[in-house]
């Protein structure tokens, strides 16, 4: 794999930095099976980021009860809600245990793709002065690609933790990871971004 090596400085500022794991929700994990490969390399990063001061954000994909902010005419979200229990409270749409937050991490509910759409995300970025985003999740196509996208254009300086996602396509996943998400952030493997965060404390 064809990894973009980390430039030097570039994670030095912890308070300005945040780790993103999106969607690894118990249903998700299930149904794209493959994508338990990275609860190992994300239970690490996690542990990483706490033990360095870095707010380990959670991101879910949850709805009220009967889903009333799922349109008919999304064609993505009306079709999964048909066959994935999705509300607030079902124990399918919580962090999965092998990655569950502790006390004092920030879990953000969304309604759409991008970890941005529908939810209180930016505000609290904002409210955490947060430059950098350190993006992780299932799927690569779905909320990594769309939320990295979305912060791109918001200005983040933006890093993806290559083992640390997923997609129920390798090659998808793999032309990601190295011919597109490289234009708009660094992409390292999570023993990397590690040491990173090691040199720098």
């Amino acid at each position: 794999m064809a990894l973009v090596s980390l430039p030097s400085g570039t994670i030095g500022v912890m308070g300005n930095t945040a780790l993103l794991v999106m969607d690894v929700q118990v249903a998700i994990v299930q149904r794209f099976q493959k994508s338990e490969a990275i609860l190992t390399p994300l239970a690490k990063a996690i542990a990483a980021a706490r033990a360095a001061g870095v707010p380990v954000i959670y991101v879910r994909l949850a709805f009220r009860e009967g889903r009333p902010e799922v349109s008919r005419r999304n064609r993505v979200f009306a079709a999964i809600a048909s066959g994935i229990a999705l509300a607030e409270s079902d124990p399918a749409t919580q962090v999965h245990p092998a990655v569950a937050p502790q006390p004092g991490d920030v879990v953000v509910i969304k309604k759409r793709v991008s970890a941005f759409s529908g939810s209180d995300l930016d505000v609290v970025l904002r409210s955490l002065d947060v430059h950098s985003l350190v993006l992780t999740g299932i799927a690569t196509s779905g909320v990594v690609l769309s939320t990295l996208r979305q912060a791109a254009d918001l200005d983040y300086d933006l890093t993806v933790l290559a083992d640390g996602c997923a997609d129920g396509d390798s090659e998808v996943h793999r032309v990601l990871i190295e011919k597109v998400f490289s234009r708009q952030a660094t992409v390292i493997s999570t023993d990397e971004w590690i040491a990173g965060l090691s040199a720098d404390s």
